[in-house]
């Protein structure tokens, strides 16, 4: 069973000008401003990398929305290796075979034997250390091709707002993701007919079977309707973290009361909509922190924060240290080799 959660160039003028951002059609539905603004103005962001594709800066090599590789093929040539990074508008799934990897998921690490896939949204940092025995695939998924996908299933395949871990303990379940990843990535080498139609009949398939089982820790189903709406939230979430909107707002984005809001919340998150919404921007900060090399005064503006001083007081608050203490704690923990950034 499934446990734990937790180019040829691309055509323009559909992806032209919008830098790393190339895989949507309008960013700032997948994107939170903060990241877009910062990561254009930086010439470049050393510690977590965002990347096009898994593990480097690769152009797409074919014009639809979906990439599917074998593990082996491109973490061979990094020494099994792929450092920290993130992706904008893209959806990952690592398939996990056979062998053994070493992942890391923000400021957090774990280990996972095949058979076992990870699910990974939108601007979650993460890496992999892969055994050279592993076997499995990497799929990556342009948000909107995903959202297409989703449509035609229901509500209760809604896509995931945080990385899910899936430990395949049942033979069938592991047998059917191999093949569904196997079959997607014959079509997607291939040139077959109806070829776009057989990769996105594989594709809803394998993402079918991911929601198909409902991981250890993840909230009860509930109806449809309270899905949709925690759902719609989280999206709105996603996108307005830093503008520090209240609960009500929220709330009537949503169509809902706050009462109403807070029931819905607390049904699928176990949470209030206040403890959702600071989480959200305590994560961003502590990304902030730990992956890029900005300073405090530029974290505290970008998250939307009218002095540093209140900043500082919602980290402390929120994380029970300073947000400098942090940084020399968290940093502490991994060791950046020249040219390979090794997570330690």
């Amino acid at each position: 069973m499934f446990s734990f959660l937790f180019s040829v160039p691309t055509p323009a003028p559909l992806w032209r000008g919008l830098f790393i951002f190339s895989m949507v059609r309008q960013p700032r539905d997948y994107l939170n401003g903060f990241l877009e603004a910062k990561i254009t103005k930086m010439a470049s962001l050393d510690f977590a990398p965002l990347f096009k594709l898994y593990g480097g800066q690769d152009e797409w090599p074919t014009a639809e929305m979906v990439h599917c590789e074998t593990i082996a093929a491109r973490s061979r040539l990094h020494n099994w290796h792929i450092r920290p990074h993130r992706h904008s508008g893209l959806y990952q799934i690592l398939s996990l075979h056979h062998g053994e990897a070493t992942i890391w998921l923000d400021d957090t690490r774990l280990r996972l034997a095949g058979p076992g896939a990870v699910e990974i949204p939108q601007a979650f940092v993460h890496g992999y250390d892969f055994t050279t025995s592993c076997d499995g695939h990497v799929v990556t998924i342009a948000y909107p091709l995903l959202a297409r996908l989703v449509h035609h299933l229901d509500p209760k395949a809604s896509i995931p707002d945080r990385p899910a871990v899936h430990r395949l303990d049942e033979r069938s379940s592991a047998q059917a993701l191999h093949e569904a990843c196997t079959q997607l990535q014959a079509q997607y080498a291939g040139a077959q007919p109806y070829r776009e139609a057989q990769l996105e009949a594989w594709l809803t398939l394998l993402y079918a079977r991911l929601r198909s089982s409902r991981p250890e820790g993840s909230p009860r189903p509930a109806r449809s309707r309270g899905l949709t709406h925690y759902a719609r939230f989280t999206e709105l979430l996603e996108n307005a973290f830093a503008s520090h909107h209240d609960v009500a707002w929220y709330a009537g984005q949503t169509g809902l009361t706050p009462a109403h809001l807070n029931v819905v919340t607390r049904t699928h998150a176990n949470k209030s909509p206040l403890r959702l919404i600071h989480e959200r921007l305590t994560l961003e900060a502590n990304r902030c922190l730990l992956y890029t090399p900005l300073t405090i005064s530029e974290i505290s503006d970008s998250l939307g924060f009218a002095e540093p001083a209140h900043f500082t007081r919602f980290f402390r608050n929120a994380s029970g240290e300073s947000p400098r203490d942090f940084r020399r704690r968290a940093a502490s923990t991994i060791v950046w080799e020249s040219g390979g950034s090794t997570v330690e």
